[in-house]
């Protein structure tokens, strides 16, 4: 099984539903990149998710907007546009805040569970995650899953976590479980 047929499989998608998806954002040349956990999934081991986050350019939002809802059902919000098929069970976010805009400067395209997709670069993605983290209105599921990628993160790139900032950085590591003697962990 390829992995992109994993990925379909397990987000229960129709074949095409991405690929359409991807080739609207070509045709309408808007440019953009995957952050959120697909894009950590492009640096580490992959997990399985059901959210495809992606950041457009801004100035593209409304035009993408109108020509989404023709083909898929869409919800907006300030500084995203949800997508959603009954082609899939996944959900693709576009983000416009501006504070991810930098995150199209260093996109490169990489593998993510069989597509080729422009990803944003190691550190953005980092600094978007710490973002999320630190979210106060963020469910509490939505961060641990956000320190796990943080830390998954750090593991293939360890001079990141220089970049957390002193909150985080005790959350995640001053509290982390310890190993006992016989190599299991103890909380």
């Amino acid at each position: 099984m390829t992995g992109k047929e994993f990925f379909e499989k397990t987000t229960h998608t129709k074949s095409g539903f991405i690929d359409d998806f991807f080739s609207l954002l070509k045709e309408k040349q808007v440019e953009h990149c995957v952050i959120g956990g697909l894009a950590v999934n492009a640096y580490t081991e992959p997990v399985v998710t059901l959210d495809l986050d992606i950041v457009i350019a801004a100035r593209k939002a409304k035009e993408l907007a109108e020509e989404l809802k023709k083909r898929y059902t869409v919800k907006e919000f300030p500084h995203s546009i949800n997508v959603y098929s009954e082609k899939s069970d996944l959900r693709i976010q576009i983000q416009t805040a501006p504070e991810l805009q930098k995150c199209l400067d260093n996109a490169a395209e990489k593998e993510v569970l069989g597509y080729k997709l422009p990803v944003a670069s190691i550190e953005d993605v980092f600094e978007s995650k710490i973002i999320a983290a630190t979210e106060p209105e963020r469910r509490e599921s939505k961060r641990m899953k956000d320190h796990s990628d943080i830390l998954r993160l750090i593991e293939v790139k360890p001079e990141l976590k220089k970049l957390l900032p002193d909150d985080l950085r005790d959350i995640l590591f001053e509290k982390s479980p310890k190993k006992n003697r016989g190599g299991g962990l103890t909380l």
